[in-house]
């Protein structure tokens, strides 16, 4: 996880495009700056950034599912639960279902647990569009490399 480039996701460990889910993982850095105020004496994880966890998760999944020829972008969010802390160090394991797809849409449910005991969910709503440039679509091939995006998933589909 870098936090400082919002790069949330370290791996990609499950992906099932007939199932439409995805799960992901995420360590959280032991330190980081974000810490420094948030809180001191106390550090955890900020919340926006657990919602941008799952955002990130189930992105994946939509970019899977559009096969690399759209890109999600953020439009909603529903139903967003916050259900305990996470602290840095933490095992942060995530995943994502499509809940449905259509009229340029994508809305999906997230979900993150560590040590199996559910830390956040949401329902989210993504903008699916055409990549805007060709060099956005080949920072996503390249940070899909680093996230060991199963590219095998969506070639011959």
């Amino acid at each position: 996880m870098r936090l400082e480039y919002f790069q949330l996701i370290d791996r990609i460990t499950a992906l099932n495009l007939a199932e439409k889910t995805i799960n992901t993982e995420a360590i959280v850095p032991a330190e980081s700056t974000i810490f420094e105020g948030h809180f001191p004496g106390y550090p955890l994880m900020p919340g926006v950034l657990l919602i941008e966890s799952m955002a990130q998760t189930a992105g994946w999944l939509v970019v899977a599912l559009n096969k690399f020829e759209r890109m999600p972008f953020l439009a909603a969010l529903k139903e967003v639960k916050l259900r305990t802390f996470v602290q840095p160090g933490a095992r942060l394991s995530l995943s994502g279902r499509l809940l449905h797809d259509g009229s340029g849409f994508a809305v999906t449910e997230a979900q993150g647990t560590v040590e199996g005991k559910t830390v956040c969910e949401a329902e989210i709503t993504f903008r699916v569009t055409p990549f805007p440039n060709s060099e956005f679509r080949r920072f996503m091939t390249e940070f899909a490399d680093r996230v060991a995006f199963p590219k095998e998933a969506v070639a011959n589909g």
